[in-house]
């Protein structure tokens, strides 16, 4: 069965009546299994004084649970941040006596406009999650190549180099030789974990452990790529359209800092040329990276920009 990944934001340390704790770092990983239907929850720990975190919960998710508490900044930035990643399955529940009247002018015209608003009930949302589950299918699409993004690397004694990370598309199976990127290195699948039981292949959304020969975890990180084929490209230099999210204040100008997040990967980098043609909100820019991004052409990155004061999420940029 395919696994649900989901973001739960808005109230850290919610998900752990939902879930059982896993992995935790500046985003904290909690699991819920019932026979063959598998959730993987993700919380931005160390959000908001850090958007990192923030990203890479949406990032490795499907879907997205969204508490609110508050009409704050934090909330329209986690709004901005759902719809850019274009995050279309979601769940709100509003708490301290918010109406959905309240915050259904700042949903529109976002992918949210869609979420359903439902109970504060960690039982009844643990059921809701793995009946979303259940109802999932795979969809493979010809051609595409197996791809693992990694979010934690380490040494376990008597295993060896393990790799914890999403399928984000295609199929690995045991026995696979993967390239790494960047760099290019090369590793073998010894054998693939999901949800703690051994399994021959992972599909695209599954949560996988990964135990590899022929590497060392030290050379591997957070933001790395696994592919079983081609079909990715790697570039420190990216070009194309941009789209600047609506509450953005004024134009993306050359010389900025910017992030790009793609998978894990959170890249630091620099605009060096801005064109527009009549509108600001569309721009095709060219950033420079401080380090390779591995993608898949044809889909996008979310922009970040840090010193963007109370909203730091500045829109897309088509890869």
């Amino acid at each position: 069965m395919p696994n649900l990944t989901i973001a739960v934001l808005g109230a850290n340390g919610y998900a752990k009546d939902i879930g059982k704790a896993g992995t935790s770092s500046d985003i904290t990983f909690y699991n819920l299994k019932k026979g063959e239907d598998t959730v993987t929850i993700i919380e931005p720990t160390r959000y908001p004084e850090r958007l990192a975190p923030l990203y890479y919960a949406v990032a490795m998710s499907t879907a997205a649970l969204l508490i609110v508490d508050a009409i704050t900044a934090e909330f329209g930035e986690m709004v901005v941040m759902l719809d850019a990643r274009k995050i279309k399955k979601g769940y709100i529940v509003l708490r301290n006596y918010l109406d959905i009247s309240q915050i259904t002018p700042l949903l529109k015209g976002t992918v949210l406009e869609g979420y359903s608003v439902i109970e504060d009930n960690p039982i009844a949302i643990r059921e809701q999650l793995l009946a979303d589950a259940h109802a999932l299918a795979y969809s493979p699409k010809p051609g595409t190549p197996g791809v693992v993004s990694v979010d934690h690397a380490f040494n376990v004694k008597g295993i060896g180099t393990v790799v914890l990370g999403g399928v984000e598309a295609g199929t690995l199976r045991q026995h696979d030789t993967l390239t790494v990127y960047p760099g290019e290195l090369s590793a073998q699948v010894r054998s693939i974990q999901k949800h703690d039981d051994d399994v021959m292949e992972a599909h695209e959304t599954d949560r996988v452990g990964l135990a590899l020969k022929n590497i060392s975890a030290e050379v591997l990180e957070r933001g790395m790529v696994l592919t079983n084929g081609p079909g990715i490209r790697v570039s420190a230099r990216l070009e194309g359209p941009a789209h600047i999210v609506k509450y953005w204040p004024e134009p993306l100008k050359e010389g900025m800092v910017v992030h790009i997040g793609y998978w894990m990967q959170y890249i630091n980098g620099r605009i060096s040329s801005v064109a527009t043609d009549g509108d600001w909100h569309t721009p095709t820019l060219t950033i420079e990276l401080e380090r390779e991004l591995a993608y898949i052409p044809g889909t996008s990155a979310v922009i970040h920009y840090l010193d963007g004061g109370r909203l730091r999420v500045a829109g897309t940029l088509d890869l």
